[in-house]
């Protein structure tokens, strides 16, 4: 059983389908529903609800099956919530992750920066030269940020998650 209430699967669920889409996912009925259904139990709207339940199947969270109805052709949809799959969701955010914070890290520690005095921009050694060190916002003096403390933060946001990606594939 998956606890919706986890703040890393909570955020997880709202940032892929958003708050809305979380009260669909939180309150679902169980079993096999329609959409309608589901909109009248989560008393969220129809379209909210569909758009909701296409990402969830697309991250394969939810799952269908169609129905036809002999007298009319209609088919009918019938969802069914299946979050077997989100520890493995989870698992592919945080490699992405990892995967944008190295490259992050070999950005920061590749480059030099310049930052205006009044905190208007970042810039790069050679844009800040062309510029001849003054701020295109403000008109300030461009001076140079030691960017270490972001690269230690980026160090250890990395080696967190590398931790709990290596420990959970561990586990897996």
């Amino acid at each position: 059983m998956v606890d919706l209430n986890d703040p890393v699967i909570k955020g997880y669920l709202i940032n892929l389908v958003g708050e809305e889409g979380y009260k669909v996912v939180a309150n679902m009925p169980e079993g096999e529903v329609t959409d309608e259904k589901i909109a009248q139990a989560t008393g969220v709207l129809l379209n909210i609800v569909r758009r909701t339940l296409f990402i969830l199947y697309e991250n394969r969270l939810a799952s269908y099956r169609r129905e036809r109805d002999t007298d009319s052709g209609w088919l009918t949809y019938l969802w069914k919530l299946d979050l077997s799959n989100l520890n493995r969701q989870l698992e592919l955010e945080a490699k992405k992750l990892l995967k944008n914070l190295k490259t992050k890290l070999e950005y920061e520690e590749d480059k030099v920066f310049y930052i205006c005095e009044k905190q208007d921009g970042r810039f790069l050694f050679e844009i800040a030269a062309e510029m001849e060190f003054k701020c295109p916002f403000c008109g300030g003096e461009l001076i140079f940020e030691e960017n270490e403390p972001v690269i230690d933060a980026l160090k250890q946001r990395i080696i967190k998650l590398e931790d709990l990606t290596s420990s959970s594939g561990a586990a897996a």
